[in-house]
């Protein structure tokens, strides 16, 4: 499998698997929300609700207003799940023309943007397995030689690049697509299950998994389990 093209900052390090972010104890429990409205969160939810209407009602202007607040975060995202910019750009395009064609099947069960983002995610893993059935014709008619692309690593940081896009690159599919959805997207785990239809546990026990795996893959072995393998 070639490297992902992972587009975060190489500063990013993962955390110990007991800690779930700084803000968080037990990675298994979100933190207890005040009574009462948030009025942040109130108006947000009023702003997706009044896009989703104003798309579902045909208001052009109002898919460029999605296109605005949403678009570079989905190409990230896209870039992320398909490893480079041009099929993220392609990914992005086909997700707001599947928009526009089942805008009137939006429900408004999950936020009209998790919506939008679980379409994002479904035509990534289509566009992935395309081209992995390519590659496979192609290395067929190349005397079944397989294709491996090139890595692209950062000016910055390659090595520590390379090696996240490897680790990643082992992960489950659904353990890369919640670590990438709530490490580098930001996205609650209630936002990851509606995108993904899975529940928060599955979500938080999935991130779990992915955090352990990545520290495995990526800690270097300690002098006693070295000195024991030889």
């Amino acid at each position: 499998m070639g490297t992902m093209g992972l587009a975060l900052p190489w500063e990013h390090r993962i955390p110990p698997v007991p800690r779930d972010r700084e803000r968080r104890v037990d990675p298994f429990r979100e933190p207890a929300t005040p009574t009462g409205l948030d009025p942040a969160a109130e108006a947000a939810k009023a702003e997706d609700s009044a896009l989703a209407a104003a798309c579902q009602s045909g208001d052009l202007r109002a898919y460029e207003r999605l296109y605005a607040q949403q678009g570079a975060r989905m190409k990230n995202l896209a870039r992320n799940l398909l490893g480079n910019p041009l099929d993220a750009e392609d990914a992005v395009q086909d997700t707001f023309l599947k928009v526009q064609r089942s805008i009137n099947s939006f429900r408004g069960q999950s936020s009209f943007v998790t919506w939008t983002f679980r379409i994002l995610v479904n035509t990534c893993h289509d566009a992935r397995r395309k081209r992995l059935r390519k590659k496979e014709v192609a290395s067929e008619d190349e005397a079944g030689e397989p294709l491996h692309p090139e890595p692209r690593a950062s000016s910055s940081h390659p090595a520590l690049r390379m090696a996240l896009e490897r680790a990643l690159a082992e992960l489950t599919r659904h353990q890369r697509d919640v670590f990438l959805l709530y490490e580098v997207e930001g996205f609650h785990h209630a936002e990851i299950a509606a995108m993904l239809e899975i529940t928060e546990a599955a979500s938080k026990n999935t991130l779990f998994q992915a955090k352990r795996n990545l520290r495995a893959l990526l800690e270097p072995p300690r002098s006693g389990d070295a000195a024991r393998a030889h």
